[in-house]
């Protein structure tokens, strides 16, 4: 443990929000953080130990950049794995694995995985390109998902009827079947080498209705402590199926009818873990960083119920990014605001994140409306 305070260097795989909060986290340990990102101006740009301007997916650049540290992480799926898994090979540390996050960067293999380990996931069958998916009608209504390159709503299609056909996407995907779930939750749990595990309490998430993106989450999740039981050991048993050093995020619908079925996973900090910043024990980046680093893992108890809105760039505003009623926002009990550093908007870019926290729930679930209809990020 000694060594991690002198000299120590991880290389992180993306320079967004996700990287940004974990230098913040890593800067409590004195662990240096070098970052690897294509943007110029990527968030973490100005706050990393080194910073290096290169593609996350070309093998030269991130083996070059891999050489110099003593451990590479992600914030992002769309890497070379090849590269890392020839780092890995000459005695870099990489967590999470290369083959977990090449397995993870496919959600075909994804959804075969989950049936051959009997992890409990929504029906599905592969199909090849867009001729495929029309062949499948009778399996309307259902969902098209894009096999790889898939990211934050998109390659997501939903399908319902047989005009919907037409959208569907001419590459490998799956068709699943559309669930017809009560909620949307989602799980973070973390492993380290030691085979240490721990989940984080499992949370609620309501979605932007054209974005697809996370817009509120509600922490802890309004759900049966069964049914949180069996969530919290779903997620145990996908990561250690997986075989994973590190942090992930296994995101689940709740049937109607009391099931709770695997979704998708992201192998790294994820958006339905922020709030754990001011809202838990143990943040999910301190626990990231744990977890790969060896350390023990931290108590994950939640402090207080919290909420945390997602600040989206607003529709119809691309350019230099401005932010509205900051002010008014934190004036607010418990109001914590994160901007991401990010110097232009789009619509629905994210942009950055509120907490609020409050004993009272029906107030926390006020707090957060007013709050989303509070702070604009317009250009």
């Amino acid at each position: 443990m000694a060594g991690f305070y002198q000299d120590f260097t991880v290389g992180i795989l993306g320079g967004g929000q996700l990287g940004r909060m974990l230098i913040q986290a890593a800067t409590d340990w004195n662990v240096d953080i070098h970052i690897l990102d294509p943007a110029e101006n990527a968030p973490c740009a100005h706050l990393a130990k080194e910073f290096t301007q290169g593609a996350l997916t070309d093998f030269d650049t991130v083996y070059e950049f891999g050489k110099k540290c003593d451990l590479i992480t992600i914030e992002i799926e769309n890497v070379n794995t090849q590269a890392l898994q020839k780092l890995s090979d000459e005695g870099v540390k990489v967590f999470p694995q290369p083959k977990v996050i090449s397995l993870i960067q496919d959600k075909r293999l994804q959804k075969q995985f989950y049936l051959e380990k009997g992890i409990p996931t929504a029906p599905f069958v592969l199909v090849e390109n867009a001729d495929d998916v029309r062949k499948h009608s009778y399996r309307l209504p259902t969902v098209n998902k894009l096999g790889r390159a898939g990211y934050d709503g998109r390659g997501v299609q939903v399908l319902r009827t047989e005009e919907d056909l037409a959208k569907g996407f001419d590459d490998p995907g799956i068709l699943e079947d559309l669930i017809d779930f009560d909620k949307e939750i989602s799980v973070i749990v973390a492993r380290n080498e030691h085979r240490e595990v721990s989940t984080f309490p499992a949370v609620e998430m309501a979605f932007h209705p054209t974005a697809n993106l996370v817009e509120f989450l509600f922490s802890p999740a309004q759900i049966e402590d069964t049914i949180a039981n069996q969530a919290s050991e779903i997620a145990k048993k996908v990561i250690t199926e997986l075989d994973m050093v590190g942090l992930l995020a296994v995101e689940m619908f709740v049937t109607k009818d009391g099931q709770v079925l695997v979704n998708e996973v992201a192998p790294r900090p994820h958006n339905s873990g922020h709030q754990t910043i001011e809202a838990n024990i143990t943040s999910q980046y301190h626990q990231h960083l744990r977890s790969i680093l060896g350390l023990p893992l931290g108590h994950t108890a939640s402090r207080v119920p919290s909420a945390m809105v997602n600040l989206l760039g607003e529709d119809g505003h691309t350019g230099m990014a401005r932010v509205e009623g900051l002010e008014e926002a934190l004036a607010i009990p418990g109001v914590y605001v994160h901007l991401y550093g990010k110097k232009t908007t789009k619509p629905f870019r994210k942009m950055g994140h509120v907490t609020v926290v409050d004993t009272d729930e029906a107030n926390l679930r006020k707090t957060a409306r007013k709050v989303k209809d509070l702070i604009r990020i317009i250009a």
